[in-house]
């Protein structure tokens, strides 16, 4: 057995995606395996009654957890979007697995804290497992909506005409088409150009008119887009599609944000999505205007070095490289909460191929090219070819096109690959949390009555204790450092803006007790000074919501 483990670890494979009802057994038997560094615990229900698990990680000998810097990680916010799911299982096992072979991770579990929720939406992961879906398919959760404004609920979904597992094109045979065959390969239909002829017309994805209405798919289950029902920039519909009714209007979103909200040591958020090969971070519309420049070169050097970590992902940002997002989640804990975010957009397909993106120009996987890939790495799996069937209204038609499994999932030969380079961008994004010490404290008498009393605290790691963001709008406490001594009297203090001339920023109320608004800058230092009269043992204290509590003592002789 591994060490620390105090029962059989479950041997987890990562190349294959895991149900809710697997991924709440393999969170179970981790935390059987683990129960000292590990616990389990339920945070809310979804609409389906499905428990949202968070597992919290860390060494509770080396102090209490709401003293340590925290990463909150999840995933699956979008039913669809398996792997990240896959990603966290994984973090999970290599943390557990590591705690003793390699010293970095000794250093995580000892200094940080770790939430991890593999599953926003379950209820979405059990239909997209359990029900007829195509890739996209179904982003949203199972509150039912009337997407057609019809009074009726989640009436016309997609429907598996030839009930196969899959959800595929419908297609039929029309001498006036406007898709025929490519020459390149007879499986792929391509549009005709204006004037030609083709032998198909296209009639969308499998499904009937269930309620009579004229159209087809318009009213599957759910309807909204968790991913826009967070209160930052919230917009209702339909200025932003899927928001919902208002901001946390949702059991799961409303959990989880509670959750967060009571845990305000979290200094470093992931989510984790699944196509594109993104790690991407706010603003989500261009109107809001740019972070502060602090906060960006922060972002810039964490999603730079995840380049490097991804090589075929882009570091971008939301409004200006992919679209306007209203109500998102990670513009939420970072505007409102101040906390350095990333989405990371899990599968991107040049990894398909094994090069870098420079070299994937005109790279499509529905072409012959791609194709071919598939054919030669999954023998011909992931596509169905056109076959006969059988449609109420029209007729004879023919059934064809990719599976739900591809495109926006990794092929399971290189999902453990994925798990792990993304377990360690978000393992070095936790090792750059805040780590705050005291460099030094140093008594220097003044007079025969009062001495400086000079404290220097050090930031070793690239995330300062306070976001700019936070500092310029206020949001939760300040760093406080604290001087205690039963003999000792604080006469002046503040922080020093020149230590060799001793230039001081003095505070005029509790000089005891220095709020420290911007907290201490990454890779940085501050230093302040207490006058203090009186003399014998003392002790500092350094607070911070982001980078935990030091102490050191003094004596003034």
């Amino acid at each position: 057995p591994c060490a620390d483990a105090q029962a059989e670890p479950p041997r987890l494979a990562f190349n294959r995606f895991y149900t809710y009802e697997e991924t709440t057994a393999a969170l179970q038997a981790l935390e059987r395996a683990w129960p000292r560094h590990l616990k389990l615990a339920t945070i809310g229900k979804s609409v389906e009654g499905r428990d949202l698990w968070v597992m919290t990680i860390q060494n509770p000998d080396s102090g209490p957890e709401a003293t340590k810097p925290a990463m909150y990680i999840d995933a699956n916010i979008h039913g669809n979007e398996l792997q990240g799911t896959e990603v966290c299982l994984y973090t999970i096992q290599y943390l557990m697995e590591n705690q003793t072979k390699l010293p970095r991770v000794k250093e995580l579990l000892d200094e940080r804290v770790f939430y991890i929720l593999p599953m926003v939406n379950p209820d979405g992961r059990a239909w997209w497992f359990q029900g007829p879906n195509t890739a996209s398919s179904s982003r949203s959760g199972k509150k039912p909506v009337d997407d057609d404004g019809d009074g009726l609920f989640d009436e016309d979904g997609l429907d598996d005409l030839d009930s196969d597992g899959e959800v595929l094109g419908m297609w039929k045979k029309d001498p006036n088409g406007a898709f025929r065959p490519t020459s390149a390969d007879p499986r792929i239909l391509e549009r005709v150009r204006p004037g030609e002829k083709g032998e198909y017309i296209f009639l969308g994805q499998e499904g009937i008119d269930n309620d009579g209405d004229g159209r087809i798919n318009e009213d599957g289950p759910g309807g909204y887009d968790m991913n826009r029902n967070w209160p930052r920039d919230w917009q209702p519909e339909p200025l932003q599609n899927g928001a919902g009714d208002y901001p946390l209007s949702l059991p799961e979103t409303r959990a989880i944000a509670e959750h967060i909200l009571a845990h305000p040591n979290i200094a470093g958020v992931q989510a984790y999505h699944n196509a594109g090969g993104m790690i991407l971070r706010g603003p989500g519309d261009q109107s809001l205007g740019e972070y502060p420049g602090d906060d960006v070169r922060v972002y810039d050097e964490l999603g730079q070095t995840g380049e490097f970590v991804l090589p075929f992902y882009r570091y971008m940002i939301l409004w200006r490289d992919l679209y306007t997002v209203h109500g998102g989640f990670i513009n939420w804990t970072y505007e409102d909460l101040g906390i350095f975010s990333f989405t990371n957009e899990l599968w991107n397909t040049g990894q398909y191929r094994g090069r870098v993106r420079e070299d994937l120009s005109g790279f499509d996987r529905s072409s012959a090219e791609g194709m071919r890939w598939d054919d030669l790495l999954e023998l011909e799996h992931q596509f169905v070819k056109l076959k006969p069937a059988k449609h109420p209204l029209y007729g004879d038609i023919h059934l064809g096109g990719y599976r739900k499994t591809s495109g926006r999932l990794p092929p399971l030969f290189l999902l453990e690959e994925l798990c792990h380079r993304n377990a360690m961008f978000t393992l070095y994004h936790a090792y750059e949390l805040p780590r705050v010490r005291f460099r030094s404290v140093a008594v220097e008498k003044v007079s025969d009555e009062t001495h400086y009393v000079t404290v220097t605290l050090e930031n070793s790691r690239t995330i300062p204790s306070r976001s700019a963001i936070a500092a310029a709008r206020g949001i939760g406490q300040p760093d406080l450092l604290e001087l205690t001594g039963a003999s000792l009297q604080v006469l002046a203090a503040g922080r020093l803006r020149d230590k060799f001339r001793g230039a001081l920023e003095r505070v005029r109320a509790e000089p005891a007790r220095l709020r420290l608004e911007s907290g201490v800058p990454g890779k940085g230092s501050v230093d302040l000074r207490f006058l203090v009269k009186g003399r014998g043992e003392g002790k500092v204290t350094y607070r911070s919501e982001k980078a935990g509590v030091q102490e050191s003592s003094f004596t003034i002789p």
